[in-house]
């Protein structure tokens, strides 16, 4: 019998970590549960996970910068990517109704991403947590019956609670992309999207010169972020990820660009899944 794909996340079960996982790999695997993105990176070092998902970006509270770090000082390959529309529902303990409830739990982004509803109940006491799914357990776990939780619905599902209130996110286009991280860098066939990272040196154009290639050989830029580097002042990491159509005109453009950067890294050739 084939041993199930050992995949790491940040949080518990049923979070929205472990919702991407199942949306990449399937519901056959088995879940590593991380208390911070740089334990899921210290499993996958240490060969007790063969893959990381992570979080790098949601359409409302931008990018997670310190997990671009993170990818680059492990030097993991990115070797693939998941899109998850962010769905918050209010939920608590069987029979709980609204007006028993005196405080509401949650990540602080997912509190963030649903800050119009809180507005209209000033008397609720927020309380900030590190997992949305953790907070559901709580919940079920030492029976608060005036406590709501905001979450999914896997956790609704898993640890036994009802919703009071579904969908209670600001924004109804809310989504985050999640990365797919593996110990080797290994060459993979019929990629369409890399993300690489370099360093430019300090002078007028020097940016736009490495931008101009490639538009001039038709690879499109869908995302650059830019990070300090430590302790160098004026100083710049580029993230960049990039898509084409001709596999050609990317490899021109990797060969082009060693000339005008310092510190290149290709972080990962992958096919890009842009599906919400």
């Amino acid at each position: 019998m084939e041993k199930a794909t050992r995949v790491a996340i940040q949080g518990i079960k049923a979070s929205f970590h472990e919702e991407a996982a199942f949306k990449f790999f399937g519901k056959d695997i088995e879940t590593i549960e991380c208390n911070s993105f740089k334990e899921t990176c210290e499993v996958l070092e240490k060969n007790g996970a063969d893959f990381v998902v992570m979080a790098i970006e949601n359409s409302i509270a931008g990018s997670l910068l310190p997990n671009y770090t993170l990818i680059r000082d492990y030097n993991f390959a990115i070797a693939g990517e998941v899109y998850l529309p962010i769905q918050l529902h209010l939920m608590a303990l069987p029979g709980v109704k609204f007006e028993d409830i005196k405080f509401v739990t949650s990540h602080p982004i997912a509190i963030r991403q649903c800050i119009d509803f809180f507005d209209q109940y000033p008397h609720l006491k927020v309380v900030e947590s590190v997992d949305t799914a953790a907070c559901a357990k709580k919940i079920s776990d030492e029976q608060l019956t005036d406590t709501v939780a905001i979450a999914n619905l896997l956790a609704a599902e898993l640890y036994g609670l009802n919703i009071i209130e579904r969908r209670i996110e600001s924004n109804k286009k809310n989504f985050t992309r999640f990365l797919i991280l593996k110990k080797d860098k290994t060459e993979e066939v019929h990629v369409n999207k890399a993300s690489i990272c370099f360093q430019v040196s300090n002078h007028v154009g020097a940016l736009a010169k490495v931008l101009n290639i490639f538009a001039e050989n038709n690879v499109n830029l869908t995302k650059i972020q830019s990070m300090p580097v430590l302790g160098k002042r004026n100083e710049y990491y580029f993230y960049v990820d990039l898509e084409w159509k001709n596999l050609e005109s990317y490899d021109t453009v990797v060969r082009k660009t060693l000339k005008y950067t310092v510190n290149f890294n290709i972080m990962g050739e992958y096919v890009k899944n842009d599906k919400v």
